[in-house]
């Protein structure tokens, strides 16, 4: 049947969804092309992945979506009338096809290593697929649902947004079975106008699962979380008390965060005390999906972070917090509270601009640069545009312009025994400081 046409014209997402159940492999980049992929071809505001076509399959995928007419020239093309909608119909088809458990999460802070957390735990006992890396946009989830097959018992899917009603949005296509937000902070507030409309963005998540009666995991500790709950029942809860259907106690966090539940001793290899809900959460979700407590404990303790998140590193007698995936002012103070919590001597935090803060840029970088003069830290560096302009009157903090301006001064300097925090926007790139100090 396909050979009678030059190229196919597909009105049916149930035809395409049996090709991709034969094939069962999609890629929207020619560079990571398989052998009978199904490749996509997305455009973007600086390419047009119709013009890839002919590419991927030349590079062994077996057919190509495009939307564009002049470049469907065979039966190995399938034309749609928009490429990135049906990548979303169809991965919100198979997800309804496979009808599996689908753990949803959103959040400003600590979406992906919550993510690691929770898939570390859950793959002791279960066959499961986690959002890779950060995709949790409007493609990356639905890469994620069409990398789940029959053999996946539980999809763990990050959800990431920048603006109103992206996360509603995307719990259409996933529809997820259980949810929970990591937390509210001043993130996106370009896009979100304000913190209101941070809280009112994220709780998107917990609206869809209330419209379906679905279960979502709540922080009994977090009360802007507790809030967006009201009257709704279908909850399960974690915290310190021993009301909370899993009670977990924080310990320490010096540097690493150890927590305790049911009279077990959990070492993490996560630095600060803002990890201690991340890591909480994942121990309640394992207890909610029957993981027994050994397996919970080395799942955790195994747990290694990495991608420029929460990392150690050792250089000489160094010791180098990098935490440079990325940065809020919200997540920028906690990583400096846990800093400033741990009794090494010798503290040294380098800390770059902060992004997508809109017209709060100015005054949220001022905060920061002032709250720096409450704590005990000995020697401060800041660099970026908005850390360089603004006020400070500390002889121990000094301000960069430019990265090069930073690393000719780091350069220069002798460091021994000393404890650094790195932290700052992902387009600051501050992990490359890492190889002068």
């Amino acid at each position: 049947m396909l050979g009678l046409f030059s190229y196919i014209y597909l009105m049916n997402i149930e035809i395409l969804h049996k090709l991709f159940l034969k094939y069962s492999s999609v890629c929207t980049d020619t560079r990571t092309i398989k052998k009978n992929d199904i490749f996509f071809a997305l455009k973007g505001e600086l390419f047009n992945g119709n013009k890839f076509a002919k590419d991927a399959l030349k590079k062994g995928a077996k057919y190509a979506i495009v939307d564009a007419k002049e470049y469907a020239i065979n039966s190995n093309y399938i034309l749609v009338d928009d490429v990135l909608k049906t990548l979303q119909q169809l991965a919100k088809y198979h997800r309804k096809y496979l009808n599996i458990k689908i753990i949803a999460l959103t959040g400003s802070n600590g979406k992906t290593t919550t993510k690691e957390l929770i898939n570390s735990v859950l793959k002791k006992k279960y066959n499961t697929v986690a959002t890779k890396g950060n995709l949790n946009n409007h493609i990356g989830v639905p890469l994620t649902l069409l990398s789940m097959d029959a053999t996946t018992e539980i999809g763990i899917v990050e959800m990431g947004a920048n603006h109103l009603n992206e996360i509603t949005f995307l719990c259409d296509i996933a529809n997820p079975d259980y949810g929970y937000i990591t937390n509210f902070g001043k993130a996106h507030l370009e896009g979100f106008g304000s913190i209101e409309g941070v809280i009112k963005g994220k709780s998107e998540l917990y609206n869809h699962l209330k419209q379906h009666n679905k279960l979502i995991y709540i922080n009994a500790e977090d009360d802007l979380q507790l809030k967006q709950l009201k009257n709704y029942k279908n909850y399960y809860s974690f915290g310190s008390s021993s009301e909370e259907n899993a009670t977990i106690k924080f310990l320490e966090a010096n540097p690493f965060v150890q927590v305790e539940y049911n009279n077990i001793k959990i070492n993490s290899k996560l630095i600060g005390k803002y990890n201690f809900s991340n890591i909480s959460v994942a121990i309640a979700i394992g207890n909610y999906f029957k993981v027994n407590d050994v397996n919970i404990k080395t799942a955790i303790e195994d747990y290694f972070p990495k991608n420029n998140r929460s990392q150690i590193i050792k250089k000489g007698s160094n010791n180098i917090l990098l935490d440079a995936y990325n940065a809020n002012p919200s997540s920028m103070k906690a990583a400096l509270d846990s800093f400033f919590d741990i009794t090494d001597k010798n503290k040294i935090a380098i800390l770059g601009d902060m992004f997508e803060l809109g017209q709060d840029a100015k005054k949220e970088h001022q905060y920061i640069a002032e709250y720096l003069l409450e704590l005990n830290i000995n020697k401060i560096y800041l660099v970026g545009q908005n850390f360089y302009t603004s006020k400070v009157s500390s002889t121990n903090i000094k301000q960069f312009k430019s990265f090069g301006d930073l690393k000719e001064a780091i350069k220069k300097s002798d460091f021994k025994n000393s404890s650094f925090l790195i932290k700052g926007s992902r387009s600051m790139a501050l992990e490359r400081i890492v190889d002068f100090l």
